[in-house]
This record gives C-alpha cells, structure tokens and sequence, in this order.
C-alpha cells in the first residue's frame, strides 16, 4: 500500500506552522520519519491517523482521499496506530486491554475477537504475563502491549510514533525486529529521534526539519550525498572549531579524535572518512551552517 501526501499544511492558533508544504511519498514496507523534537514528527502522525485535520493538503493511503470524511473513515479500518504515548488502563491486565480495544476497534464477535488477542499475545512475546495488570509491566513490555492493540484489526498501514524512546537497549533489539517482521506485509511508518533504529530496520527513509521534508530517498542516496564532509581531527590541542559539526569525540592516549561534518580548514589537518547514517543526520539538519 503506498501513501501520498500533496503540500501538508497545519497551521495552529496563533498562526503556529507546525507542517509547512510538506509533500511525501511512503512506498510499502518499512518506512523511517527521522527528525529532531518539535520537527512536526508527531503532527504529521496524527494527521495520518485522522485525529486532527490538516489546515490544507492531500493524504492518499491506497485507494483512499484521507483528507475527506469518507475517505478517513475508510483509511481508519485499514490503519493501526501507535501514539508516542498511548494512555492504557493500569489496573486491566493486558489480555482485558486488548480484548477491550478490540470491542471499540468493532470485533464483536467473542471468539474471534478472543483468538486475536491470543494471537497478538503470543506475537508480542506476552502471553505467559498475559494475566497480570499493566501496571506490573515494564516500559519495554508496555509497549509491546501497545504494538498488539494497533494489530488488532490487521492494519495494511501502520504508524508507530517514538516507538523505542526510554526503552533499555535489548528492548530496542526486540522491538526493532518485531517491526521488521510486521513490515512484510504491510506499509510500517517508524518515526523517530533514534538515528540507529532506522539504521537496523529501514531502506527508505524520509527526514523532517521545522515541518518540511528535506530529504527523501534510500539511506545509501542520503550517504551518497553526505560523502566528503566526513572528517577525522585529531588535536592535542582545545576543541576544534569552525564551519563544520562535531558528531562524536574519542579520547585517545595523548591526544583527542573528533568526528565532524563540514568543512574544515587546511591547517586543521582532517582526514575524509566514510560518512554513516549519523553522519548524514547531521549533515541535512546542520547542512546550512556549514555551507
């Protein structure tokens, strides 16, 4: 399923912009939104889940108009959804959760609403707490509660929104690869700060800055771009500067190896190395400064 967005724009009360033109094209399979906080991440997302409406614009999710009534009225049955912070009801243990979301999601019928939730249990590597509150679980197992409602209804579109922020590092692992596991069958839009979640799980990536896109493409084009403003410099000396941003410092046994994107200057002694995904990051977010 691919999705379309023509010239998004959200303008707030007191003519905050929060999305400003933002066009987008969103192929199947994994999708990752990088950006820093306040980039409109969480904006666009819930624009794409039809919680808020967008000031103007066009969302197209397959055969659907999102921006019409109708049109997100149909998008919503297709769509799963996990928000930044989903509210949950602490005191349900996770299997009364979901057997609850589904009721509202309209899987009426008990069995079958009764052998999915089973299903996304045992997805989610939660059946064997199934029966414990929520409120019993870790940060890590509370999201995976979370990616279990937005599956309720088999979404071919999903969106999950910060997914791995504050989890502890073999939560990330996991949870990174049960979103690459949903991928498979179906569009899976990941946005996030975490430059190595998308580095593990995507191809096509799409980076937002001040409510614009400012790159689109594959992570080997966004390298491609970023090659030869990757710098090694070493010093014994202060902390270098100039027309360039410091990515990462190694200190080293007498003296000091910093990582940069930019330019720098001759008399600074860099060496070029090969850009990664961090790199390019910093590259499009910073690119203006250092030109």
């Amino acid at each position: 399923m691919q999705i379309q967005i023509q010239q998004l724009n959200k303008i707030y009360h007191g003519n905050v912009q929060a999305l400003n033109n933002l066009s987008l094209e969103i192929p199947n399979g994994m999708f990752g939104l990088l950006g820093p906080n306040g980039a409109g991440k969480t904006t666009f997302m819930r624009i794409l889940a039809g919680i808020l409406q967008p000031t103007s614009g066009t969302i197209q999710v397959g055969p659907y108009e999102a921006t019409s009534a109708q049109g997100r009225q149909s998008v919503q049955k297709i769509l799963g959804y996990l928000p930044q912070d989903l509210g949950m009801y602490p005191d349900l243990s996770a299997r009364e959760f979901l057997d609850y979301v589904a009721i509202l999601k309209g899987l009426t019928e008990r069995k079958v609403r009764q052998q999915r939730v089973e299903e996304l249990l045992e997805m989610v590597a939660l059946k064997h707490v199934a029966q414990r509150k929520i409120k019993t679980y870790s940060g890590g197992m509370k999201r995976r509660v979370g990616i279990a409602q937005a599956l309720l209804n088999n979404p071919g579109f999903l969106i999950v929104d910060e997914p791995t922020a504050g989890l502890d590092p073999e939560e990330r692992i996991r949870f990174r690869n049960l979103l690459s596991d949903l991928a498979g069958e179906r569009t899976v839009l990941l946005s996030t700060h975490i430059v190595e979640d998308i580095a593990q799980t995507c191809r096509n990536i799409a980076m937002m800055k001040s409510g614009q896109v400012i790159f689109q493409g594959t992570i080997a084009q966004m390298l491609e771009q970023t090659r030869g403003y990757v710098w090694h410099i070493t010093t014994d000396g202060p902390r270098p500067e100039g027309n360039f941003s410091i990515v990462s410092t190694t200190q080293m046994s007498s003296s000091t190896q910093y990582r940069v994107v930019g330019t720098p200057t001759a008399n600074q002694q860099a060496v070029q190395v090969e850009p990664g995904l961090e790199d390019g990051y910093v590259w499009f977010m910073h690119r203006q400064s250092n030109q």
